[in-house]
């Protein structure tokens, strides 16, 4: 990996995680964040990196690309700003709250010849990965259905709902594994703590080829649930993200129609090993070796925009108010 230096915009929740992983991968080259109490105690943690209290004061300075770790709302203004000074970058998940800035900031980056990725860490995990690889070789034979539960106990957000909050995560899953845009999306949910703020959603989605799926998220659960299941017409797929070890299984199970009747193969499973990588290791890697010429494909500005697109589709039908 060729060695450059990154800028964090937000050294918050999910920013001092990207601070870790690129000190880690010796790519740390400053910090942004106002919080004075916050940027000095990274300033004494990474002495050796420059932290700045406005990002017009990081974009001065010559910075290889930036992470954009704030929240959601602050991601247009600031993805602009770095995009118009000529600066690569990756913008946490969702790459915007609007159709409208997603694309406009995906045109921009394409006017300023600089590379855009969107924070779809899980298109990183080595089990997801594996999932793709198995779905492309005809191991499972045609893919007819997706499913994933992403559910637990909170964290409850007062500013988003749990579709926006959650769901991403399985919207760009269900993107990688089909290769395309879904034809229809249907999405109810249920509001019971805050008004105009779903706690659960379930989403289904029709695609080409006929293949379906549904994405359940909700922070009103009993007991966490990372569920991924993938169903094709001579195998099926399940990943538990939430279990121990976190077991990628495959099951050599179908149903056939014998004259008209529903017969059962319920042939032997088989545990599928992976490699014991950290997904945001493997993203920050891959940002770094696409920051000039190499464009990114994998969790791009354009992916990052159909995600939006979904999201605000499915939105649209919650009746928020």
């Amino acid at each position: 990996m060729i060695e450059k230096k990154i800028c964090v915009v937000g050294a918050g929740n999910w920013g001092k995680n990207h601070i870790k992983t690129l000190h880690e991968l010796s790519s740390l080259g400053g910090i942004v964040e106002r919080d004075e109490s916050l940027r000095s105690s990274f300033k004494k943690k990474y002495p050796y990196i420059k932290t700045y209290s406005n990002l017009d004061h990081a974009l001065a300075e010559d910075h290889d690309g930036f992470i954009v770790a704030t929240p959601a709302e602050t991601h247009y203004s600031i993805a602009r700003s770095i995009i118009l000074h000529k600066k690569s970058l990756l913008v946490e998940k969702p790459i915007t709250l609007s159709v409208e800035h997603a694309e406009s900031l995906v045109r921009l980056a394409k006017e300023n010849d600089v590379s855009l990725m969107v924070g779809h860490v899980l298109l990183f995990h080595p089990a997801i990965i594996k999932i793709k690889e198995i779905i492309d070789s005809g191991r499972i034979g045609q893919l007819q259905y997706i499913y994933s539960n992403r559910l637990n106990l909170g964290k409850v957000r007062t500013e988003e709902n749990v579709f926006w909050s959650l769901a991403p995560h399985d919207i760009s899953i269900f993107q990688y594994f089909t290769n395309s845009y879904p034809l229809k999306v249907h999405a109810t949910g249920s509001t019971f703590l805050q008004e105009g703020i779903p706690d659960s959603t379930l989403t289904t989605m029709q695609y080409e080829k006929e293949i379906s799926g549904h994405i359940f998220v909700s922070w009103l659960h009993p007991f966490k649930e990372h569920r991924l299941v993938v169903i094709g017409s001579e195998a099926m797929i399940s990943f538990e993200d939430s279990l121990e070890g976190k077991p990628l299984t495959l099951y050599s199970k179908k149903i056939n129609l014998v004259d008209g009747l529903p017969e059962k193969i319920d042939g032997p499973k088989e545990i599928i090993t992976y490699d014991n990588i950290m997904p945001l290791a493997a993203e920050l890697e891959y940002f770094i070796n696409h920051l000039d010429n190499n464009k990114p494909t994998i969790a791009n500005g354009q992916n990052g925009l159909e995600v939006v697109k979904i999201l605000v589709d499915a939105s649209s039908q919650l009746k928020l108010k």
